[in-house]
């Protein structure tokens, strides 16, 4: 039953992206500004109006994040949100941005891993190029508050495309706090859907059929070749600290433990959510509206911040 439930998920989402490839007018991949993200591009000639009317919107939507003008307070470094597959930069963070916005940091949010012809979902392209698109945001941000690193906040991918940048990009000297829920260290067995197509030797032809609108796809299973380089000689790089959190419910990162890092690391916490509040049953998605992931995170980026976090922190703001 768990697997004819994963597997009508896979051909339901894989059709549903598929047309929105065929159909979908083209947008710009790497937007000027987070505001103008989803305006379309094309022959049509948008009215003054239109556009201001579209900007405001997504500033509402944004919820306190990309502002430019914000410059951190003192102990504090611009925090940037890093979305999961099919999410973007704003529908990632409706609850947390909000949050981080009100505790005072500097919050920033960027779409990333965009095609053209596919509005709304991010995260399809290849994470070698998102990476460079994370690396260039990283660079905008530092220059417009004056900072000399950031905080990475990032869920599902956002858990595993950094580390790419952190490793091979340059960000470590640019990043000093890394903190992910839904991670995906070491990839997923897609409850068994991997392990299962490799068997009848459907893997191939499915990637093939996938690719086109999601090469990101297939880097998240277990034993790729991108989480093989990846993780080679570790799995985080000197400097940075790391807090990664994981839910035994997670229902797309499985088994769950493949979510923690490995490295004996004195600057990695890897923390089960469960661990924190054993009543708590988000799984992949539901810890995007999780207060309790809110406020370990809150406490990993700020010291000052109550670090007990338990049942009883899902009544605090």
């Amino acid at each position: 039953m768990l697997f004819s439930k994963t597997l009508s998920i896979a051909a339901i989402a894989l059709a549903t992206i598929a047309s929105t490839f065929v159909e979908a007018t083209p947008i710009p991949a790497e937007p000027v500004d987070a505001v103008s993200t989803y305006i379309p591009v094309s022959d049509r000639v948008y009215t003054a109006e239109q556009i201001e009317e579209h900007h405001q919107l997504m500033k509402r939507a944004f919820n306190g994040a990309n502002d430019w003008n914000c410059k951190p307070k003192a102990g504090q470094r611009p925090v940037i949100l890093v979305h999961g597959l099919i999410g973007n930069g704003w529908d990632n963070w409706l609850y947390m941005s909000p949050r981080l916005a009100a505790k005072g940091y500097c919050v920033f949010s960027l779409t990333y891993g965009q095609y053209k012809n596919i509005p709304l979902l991010a995260g399809l392209d290849k994470m070698e190029n998102s990476a460079a698109q994370l690396s260039a945001f990283v660079d905008k941000v530092l220059s417009a508050t004056n900072a000399t690193k950031v905080d990475l906040v990032g869920h599902s991918q956002g858990s595993l495309m950094p580390r790419y940048y952190l490793k091979f990009l340059g960000g470590q000297a640019k990043v000093a706090k890394y903190a992910a829920f839904g991670t995906i260290a070491y990839g997923t067995t897609l409850l068994g859907l991997y392990p299962f197509l490799n068997s009848l030797g459907l893997y191939d032809p499915v990637k093939k059929l996938i690719d086109p609108v999601c090469l990101s796809c297939f880097q998240f299973l277990e034993g790729s070749e991108f989480l093989t380089k990846l993780n080679a000689g570790g799995d985080t790089v000197p400097g940075v600290e790391y807090k990664f959190i994981v839910s035994k419910f997670d229902e797309v990162v499985t088994p769950y433990t493949n979510g923690k890092l490995r490295d004996n690391n004195p600057l990695v916490q890897n923390v089960v959510l469960q661990n924190l509040c054993s009543l708590d049953l988000s799984d992949h998605v539901l810890q995007m509206l999780d207060p309790i992931v809110f406020n370990s995170i809150n406490a990993f980026l700020n010291p000052k911040a109550p670090q007990t976090v338990n049942c009883l922190s899902a009544l605090t703001k």
